[in-house]
């Protein structure tokens, strides 16, 4: 008897001592930005082009009052809402949280983020960005809806988790132009890797969801389930892709056999790319089909 007490004893030291270790592992700090001013209208196209409008707003619900049922092999994660509600939004955060949150993926009550919140590529989001952003949810209706949580099963739930998942699989996307290519080519990258984040979905995953790979090679077993195609240059000209085309698919979600992209593109066509600039969609296209040697 003595002995089942030692050893639940020590099963109870050792959860707490891991329940410390996981809500003391380091995050990254906090940030303060400097003072800039941003305009609302090219936050709302940085919104489009990110992805918050479609990640965040549910059919038929007010834009950005929370998003529906984002599915994995870990549970269900909801987008929170973002609208600038005091109560039930993120109307009572101030700038440099909300730049923390975006870039660097800790809320303001220093909790981690779940990666589903794509916080790795959001990490390219120039200060100027941030502020446009920033402007733009400002300028956005304030909605009374409260955020749905996550359905997650343990130890998935433990929120704190998160902080050794980073450690193990976070790869913040760093971009730095390179001179020896296009101005179309360089954003085109910036666009794909950064903001647009591509490789959320078209780069393979390990069984813990994290990247394993910088090629968007596509993914075989995406955690929502299904595969995503591979959108390197090569396989793009072998399903008959060319600059043009694969421009206009990016605007429509048709292919150019003819067939029309389902799932989760159908939803980046319909919530966002739909809504760029035709140069942007240029750019976006040179550098997924290498066209960018000087």
């Amino acid at each position: 008897m003595n002995r089942l007490i030692l050893i639940a004893l020590l099963a109870i030291t050792a959860a707490a001592v891991g329940t410390v270790v996981l809500e003391n592992w380091p995050l990254p700090g906090g940030v303060q930005m400097t003072a800039m001013e941003g305009d609302a209208k090219r936050g709302a196209y940085l919104a489009r082009l990110s992805g918050c409008v479609t990640c965040h707003t549910s059919p038929g619900a007010p834009p950005m009052s929370g998003g529906a049922a984002i599915a994995s092999n870990f549970g269900s994660f909801h987008a929170p809402n973002i609208t600038p509600d005091l109560e039930t939004g993120i109307g009572g955060w101030t700038f440099d949280q909300f730049v923390r949150a975006v870039r660097q993926g800790v809320s303001p009550e220093g909790e981690a983020y779940y990666p589903a919140f794509p916080y790795e590529f959001y990490a390219t989001l120039t200060e100027q960005d941030m502020a446009d952003l920033w402007a733009a949810v400002q300028a956005t209706p304030a909605v009374d809806r409260p955020s749905e949580g996550h359905s997650l099963g343990f130890p998935f739930n433990v929120r704190a988790g998160v902080r050794v998942w980073r450690s193990l699989f976070e790869r913040s996307v760093e971009y730095v132009p390179d001179n020896s290519r296009t101005s179309e080519w360089n954003r085109g990258r910036y666009l794909v890797w950064g903001p647009a984040h591509c490789a959320a979905c078209h780069a393979p995953r390990n069984l813990l969801g994290g990247l394993t790979s910088s090629e968007l090679s596509g993914d075989p077993s995406m955690q929502g389930g299904g595969v995503s195609p591979p959108i390197t240059a090569g396989a793009l000209m072998e399903r008959g892709y060319t600059l043009e085309n694969l421009v206009q698919s990016l605007r429509t979600g048709v292919a150019p056999d003819g067939d029309v992209f389902g799932g989760s593109m159908a939803e980046v066509v319909h919530g966002s790319t739909n809504y760029l600039l035709e140069q942007h969609l240029v750019d976006m296209a040179s550098y997924l089909l290498d066209l960018g040697k000087k």
